[in-house]
């Protein structure tokens, strides 16, 4: 009986391992969905046409400030091909108010007009679909290391740059690399 049980968590140890494999190698990031701030599903295939930007962010950051940045790119480009979608995360725990509480802050103090999306993980075991995809395709060194990490996707579903939270969505160099790939 004591073997019985060893060999179903083997199996069971092997069956969850050949899934996480197949969906790692297998995942487009057209695959992956968020939930918006509102309760929506958002797909990603949804801007399979679109460069998009995507943006861990907390309300409660020193870098907080970057969403007057961020605001201001989406009014200069959303209009060229450029999607940002704000994801939200209470991982360095700095996001602690509900989904409700964000969208209010974000509203009120920044006019953001782009998407944002409910709060998820962006590290640990339960990380999103998205971070997954990140990790699994790109590298564990290219995971969120603090709030307002921001990863851009080609219109190819491609990660073509990701940028550590001290790069400003205001400064000339971040223009550039916007305007490199739409």
């Amino acid at each position: 009986m004591r073997n019985l049980f060893k060999n179903v968590i083997k199996l069971n140890f092997l069956f969850l391992f050949f899934c996480v494999s197949v969906w790692s190698k297998d995942t487009s990031l057209y695959d992956i969905s968020f939930e918006d701030i509102d309760g929506n599903k958002v797909h990603l295939s949804e801007f399979s046409n679109d460069l998009i930007l995507v943006v861990n962010t907390a309300s409660a950051c020193g870098f907080t400030k970057q969403y007057a940045g961020l605001q201001l790119l989406w009014e200069k480009y959303q209009n060229r091909g450029l999607t940002i979608l704000a994801v939200p995360s209470n991982d360095f725990h700095q996001e602690p108010g509900d989904n409700d509480v964000i969208k209010e802050f974000c509203e009120i103090n920044y006019g953001i007009t782009f998407p944002i999306m409910a709060k998820v993980k962006v590290k640990g075991d339960n990380k999103h679909p998205f971070f997954l995809w990140v990790e699994n395709n790109y590298g564990s060194k290219n995971l969120p290391k603090w709030n307002f990490f921001k990863y851009l996707i080609n219109k190819n579903g491609e990660l073509v740059s990701v940028f550590s939270s001290r790069m400003k969505p205001s400064s000339d160099e971040f223009k550039r690399i916007i305007e490199e790939n739409l």
